[in-house]
Formats: structure tokens, C-alpha cells, sequence
């Protein structure tokens, strides 16, 4: 689900995690390329 880009406050919701920390631990066994991401925080300062 992380790797569809649902948010992983949606997640934390659906696997009944009081805390995000819990389910951030699945961040990290996704196979993907967050190189061609651009930060939100970047994309306000070229506005």
C-alpha cells in the first residue's frame, strides 16, 4: 500500500497502530527509488 502512495497515517489507521513509529517500520522493506522525489518543501519555494 506505502509503494501505491497511500499515506502512512491511512495505514497506521487500517493496521490499528497507536503509534507511526510501529508502522514506519515497513518503510524501510519497500523496493523503491525515492531519488526522483521532490520534496513539498521545495516545491513551496519555487512558488
Amino acid at each position: 500500500m506505502l509503494e501505491s502512495g497511500v499515506n502512512i497515517r491511512v495505514l497506521q489507521e487500517l493496521l490499528c497502530h497507536k503509534d507511526v513509529t510501529k508502522t514506519e517500520i515497513y518503510t524501510h522493506v519497500m523496493n523503491k527509488d525515492f531519488s526522483c522525489l521532490i520534496s513539498p518543501l521545495l516545491e513551496q519555494e519555487n512558488e
